[in-house]
C-alpha cells in the first residue's frame, strides 16, 4: 500500500504545498523602521531649529550620529529645556506632528508617521539646562546637521537610567567602547560612584581594560582588598 504521506523534500523541507504562499508580484516591501525613524528625527529637528530656541538630540539614535550601528528602539528623543516646551510642542503641532501629555512630567510625547517621539526636559534626573545644550555637537544624522548632546552627557543618561528592573550592560558596552576617548570618565565616576549599579558598570569597564583604574576612579586590587 502506497502511503498518502508526501515525501520529504530534500534538506527536510515541508514539500511546496504546504508552505505559505509568496507576496504577489508588485507588492509593497516591508517598512524599513530604522529609515523612518531616521525621517521622523530630521523633520523634528527641522521643526526645532525653527523655533531658535536650544535642543539636542539624544536616545539611541544620538549615539548613532556619534558613529555606533543603528540599534534604535521604538522612538527618537530630543532634550529641551523646561521652559521651552510649549514653544516645541507648538512648533511640532504647526508642523503636522500629533503632540499629547504623557503621564511622567519629565516629557513629552508626539507621533509622526508612526513613529514616536520624546521631547525629554528632565535627564539623568536632572532639568535640561542651557549649560547641557551647550555642550552638545552638531552633526550630521543621515545628511542632515543638528546638534547631538555630548558623548559623556549621553553615557551618563544611559547610567542615571539603570536600575532594579532595567540593568543592561549589553546596550552600554558597545557605546562605552566605541566613545571611551571622548567621555569624561572621571566625571561619570564622581557622579555616580554611589549608586550600585553605574559603580558597577564602570568597574566592569577596568576589568575589561576598556578604561584605566585611574579613568573611572576604581580602587586598584590591593586596595579593594582583592
Amino acid at each position: 500500500m502506497v502511503s498518502e504521506t508526501a515525501p520529504p523534500t530534500p534538506g527536510g523541507l515541508p514539500p511546496p504545498e504546504s508552505l505559505s504562499p509568496a507576496a504577489p508580484a508588485g507588492a509593497p516591501l516591508p517598512k524599513d523602521h530604522t529609515q523612518a525613524i531616521l525621517e521622523t528625527t530630521k523633520h523634528v529637528a527641522a521643526l526645532l531649529k525653527r523655533t531658535g530656541k536650544p535642543f539636542a538630540l539624544a536616545g539611541s539614535v544620538a549615539a548613532f550620529a556619534h558613529g555606533l550601528p543603528a540599534r534604535f528602539q521604538h522612538d527618537t528623543d530630543f532634550c529641551i529645556r523646561p521652559e521651552d516646551a510649549d514653544t516645541a510642542i507648538k512648533a511640532l503641532e504647526a508642523g503636522g506632528i500629533d503632540m499629547r501629555r504623557a503621564p511622567e512630567d519629565w516629557l513629552v510625547k508626539g507621533r509622526s508617521g508612526g513613529e514616536e517621539i520624546d521631547l525629554i526636559f528632565e535627564l539623568a534626573r536632572r532639568p535640561v539646562s542651557t549649560e547641557l545644550l551647550g555642550r552638545a555637537s552638531v552633526k550630521a544624522v543621515d545628511s542632515v546637521w543638528m546638534p547631538v548632546l555630548a558623548p559623556t552627557d549621553l553615557m551618563e543618561s544611559r547610567l542615571a537610567a539603570l536600575c532594579e528592573h532595567y540593568c543592561d550592560f549589553g546596550e552600554l558596552l558597545p557605546m562605552a567602547r566605541m566613545l571611551r576617548e571622548q567621555i569624561d570618565w572621571d566625571r561619570l565616576d564622581r557622579d555616580h560612584r554611589a549608586a550600585p549599579l553605574p559603580d558597577a558598570f564602570l568597574y566592569l569597564l577596568v576589568r575589561l581594560r576598556v578604561i584605566d583604574r585611574h579613568q573611572s576612579g576604581a580602587p586598584d586590587e590591593k586596595e579593594a582588598g582583592l
